[in-house]
């Protein structure tokens, strides 16, 4: 019997594991399904809430724990909770929810199980809050205890939104940013996005969560991903594999390079793999 170098394989959602439509394509799915049923590990690890990535997880049944929030937290499928979360201090909060007023950021404030946003103030920021699961629009102070992600808006440069926020913040905190438009469901946005973590190792914590549940190092731990946040999670791995059409940062990380997301490029991956 041939012995298989991997045990895992963590894989990032929009752009890698779901096609533009939001499906696990079918090839895929049964070559996930298969792997999972000889006793490889396929974790999630995603910057969607997991309300956010239920619906996905409900599509893989496979019932393993999700990395979700960009390592913020951890979610049980099989007990339809968060298992970890980390939680934004008041400091930082407050601090940051000035910020966003002072500057008329459209903001999002991000509990377990609760998202809950600053009013639109235009068809463009209406647009950007469409789709998200849970979401409430509160008009007044948005809550400002038991946070695990702040989301902000606006239609600077998204680094620049990113190094003003870190001044603000003045504290260890993570931090990832992008244009909207780098998600299908939102590619004519003209808005950026930045969101603000706890401190933690972003996706890079997806590692430490196979070595402390399952056992797995991360040099037998495959992950495949397409964006800047995929990168910490990409250097630790034992294999980094990048989707077609990456951007720069995570093709430079890759030791290899698949199709696109709308093929059946990570099902081959995995057959290639782990049989």
């Amino acid at each position: 019997m041939i012995q298989r170098a991997y045990d895992a394989i963590l894989l990032d959602l929009d752009g890698t594991l779901v096609d533009d439509s939001g499906r696990v394509p079918a090839g895929t799915l049964a070559a996930l399904r298969s792997a999972s049923a000889s006793g490889v590990r396929v974790v999630v690890a995603t910057g969607r809430s997991e309300l956010g990535a239920i619906e996905v997880l409900d599509q893989l049944d496979i019932g393993e724990v999700a990395v979700v929030y960009n390592g913020a937290g951890l979610y049980c499928p099989r007990q339809g909770r968060l298992i970890e979360e980390r939680i934004l201090s008041n400091g930082i909060v407050r601090r940051a929810l000035d910020f966003a007023e002072r500057d008329e950021l459209l903001t999002i404030a991000m509990r377990g199980g609760a998202k809950f946003a600053s009013p639109p103030r235009n068809e463009v920021e209406e647009a950007a809050l469409r789709g998200l699961e849970g979401l409430t629009v509160v008009e007044g102070p948005l809550p400002a205890e038991h946070l695990i992600r702040l989301t902000f808006f606006d239609e600077t440069d998204h680094l620049d939104l990113e190094r003003r926020l870190r001044e603000v913040v003045d504290t260890p905190a993570y931090f990832t940013s992008f244009p909207l438009s780098m998600l299908v469901v939102h590619k004519e946005s003209k808005l950026s996005v930045v969101d603000l973590h706890p401190p933690c190792r972003g996706k890079g914590e997806s590692l430490r969560v196979l070595q402390e549940h399952y056992g797995i190092p991360p040099e037998r731990t495959v992950a495949v991903g397409d964006a800047m946040n995929d990168i910490p999670m990409l250097e630790d791995a034992g294999l980094a594999v990048a989707m077609e059409g990456s951007t720069p940062g995570v093709l430079a990380a890759a030791d290899r390079v698949i199709g696109s997301n709308n093929s059946d490029a990570i099902g081959e991956l995995v057959r290639e793999l782990f049989g």
